[in-house]
């Protein structure tokens, strides 16, 4: 089977388009004949890992040396990238109950990645679902990475109807998925901020209110909320606080070791709190979530651009310039069978 791998950690010429072994489901997994995957933030990192500076790592510093020995010090030790995925079992282990062969599915891979390939094995109890019926393998495959990440951080603050929420980051994997569930699932009234060229994609997600971070800080605008939800732990709770309503929390998806000692320090105070992701709890149910509010017109997918599987570099390259104003999806064709495309 073909996949995209990379060697050596650097830029996206790293990634290289090689025939791999096509792997072979054990008792409890099923094999999927893959059709789409995405770039994300993760996919970026992991390809240079070795290289970015340790400041620029969202995470405690205690977890960086265990991530660096994940990941690989000096050469990577997972070769294929790609944490979504989205298409068709073509073969399921002798013990699975929940599949069948034909079932098309899509799901998240996480840290052990391995999406930009044709073929991938998943355990029948991984991060899978049947996909929703509406949509495109394209279409399917922007949202798992958001749906796990998103709907698992949002279940630790209990939006309420009419609350003010605030997502800082607005335009990410993450982001994207959490100012959809804010809005069409909880009812709250959502603020999102992101760069001058993705403030359409984020008005277009649903969001009431759009800042450019680059033309205002959104701690300075007299406004209040009852949740500020930071995706790469980019402002401060000293800055953030003030804009914090009285039982206000902070909650943060990537952070290190400060935050999570203001996280201690403000857990019974009783008023403005700081909350960490520091376990994530999301599974299968959460894309099943997602699949019925896709299915029920409440989450949308928006693309900008689809690559094939041999320009993954290009993809890289056009995220990592800024160019990205949606989603960028990888797409992966067999025997040069064209699926349909989102329109």
């Amino acid at each position: 089977m073909k996949a995209i791998v990379y060697e050596r950690y650097g830029s996206p010429d790293v990634l290289e388009l090689k025939e791999v072994e096509k792997p072979a489901p054990k008792d409890k997994e099923i094999l999927i004949k893959n059709h789409a995957t995405t770039v994300n933030y993760g996919d970026i990192v992991a390809r240079n890992f070795k290289n970015i500076p340790l400041r620029e790592f969202h995470m405690p510093l205690p977890l960086v040396f265990p991530s660096k020995i994940f990941f690989g010090m000096r050469k990577p030790r997972i070769k294929i990238l790609g944490s979504v995925f989205a298409g068709e079992i073509e073969a399921v282990g002798k013990d699975v109950k929940r599949f069948k062969k034909g079932d098309q599915v899509y799901g998240y891979l996480g840290q052990n990645m391995g999406a930009y390939a044709q073929y991938l094995c998943v355990p029948e109890k991984g991060i899978v679902a049947i996909k929703p019926a509406n949509t495109t393998y394209e279409e399917a495959v922007v949202h798992p990475y958001g749906a796990v990440m998103a709907g698992s951080l949002l279940r630790k603050v209990n939006i309420q109807p009419g609350q003010k929420v605030l997502v800082n980051g607005a335009s990410g994997g993450i982001g994207s998925a959490a100012v959809q569930l804010a809005k069409s699932h909880y009812g709250a009234e959502v603020t999102g901020v992101c760069g001058t060229p993705r403030l359409e994609f984020v008005r277009s997600l649903g969001a009431d209110k759009v800042i450019d971070y680059t033309q205002e800080d959104f701690t300075t605008q007299g406004e209040t909320y009852d949740l500020v939800f930071d995706i790469l732990g980019k402002s401060s709770f000293s800055k953030v606080k003030i804009c914090l309503k009285p039982k206000g929390r902070y909650l943060l998806a990537s952070f290190k070791m400060g935050k999570v000692l203001q996280m201690l320090r403000t857990k019974f105070t009783g008023g403005k709190r700081v909350i960490c992701a520091l376990a994530m709890d999301g599974g299968a149910e959460d894309l099943v979530f997602f699949k019925e509010l896709i299915e029920a017109g409440k989450i949308k997918s928006v693309i900008d651009k689809c690559f094939p599987l041999e320009q993954a570099a290009e993809a890289h390259r056009y995220v990592e310039e800024g160019h990205k104003k949606g989603n960028v999806v990888i797409t992966v064709q067999h025997n040069n069978i064209k699926h349909e495309l989102p329109h």
